[in-house]
């Protein structure tokens, strides 16, 4: 496997559907309009979107001739203010049914934590999914959308070499 098509694989994880888990995009009946690796020079306004970002790699060495990759993704998170109902706490309700079905995809299938053999494990060294949204009085006012920053870690197949 190789390191720079990390990000690639996630997002196609993120954007999978019809395997039992919330179907994210919106073209599949999810919340989020766009879900992409890196991020774009100019993200387009009004849409929901998922951007994935790897911001370490962590390559461990194990035994005479064999590492593995760990990778600390990133996905930012957009959500502007779209209801039309005028009531900012909407937008906000529906930013954390839409963030929970983010969390539920990146949890995985019942007994694969691999998000479909992409990976060794995701979400499982270290043992958690960070969340932290950011306040809405800082983003509300100039660009009317809610902001948040998901971090998770992937361990990727093991490599010989």
């Amino acid at each position: 496997m190789s390191t720079a098509d990390a990000v690639d694989r996630e997002v196609a994880w993120l954007t999978t559907s019809g395997d039992g888990l919330p179907a994210l995009l919106t073209s599949a009946g999810g919340p989020w309009g766009s879900i992409q690796a890196y991020q774009p020079r100019t993200p387009g306004r009004r849409n929901t979107y998922v951007i994935v970002l790897r911001r370490a790699i962590h390559d461990k060495r194990f035994a005479n001739v064999r590492r593995m990759a760990s990778y600390e993704f990133v996905l930012k998170l957009i959500w502007p203010l779209t209801s039309g109902q005028g009531r900012a706490e909407d937008d906000q309700r529906a930013f954390d049914a839409a963030v929970d079905k983010l969390l539920t995809r990146i949890d995985g299938l019942p007994g694969d934590k691999s998000h479909g053999g992409r990976f060794r494990s995701v979400a499982e060294n270290p043992e958690y999914v960070t969340v932290r949204f950011v306040d809405p009085e800082q983003t509300m006012p100039p660009e009317a959308e809610f902001r948040a920053e998901v971090t998770y870690f992937a361990d990727d197949i093991e490599i010989n070499g």
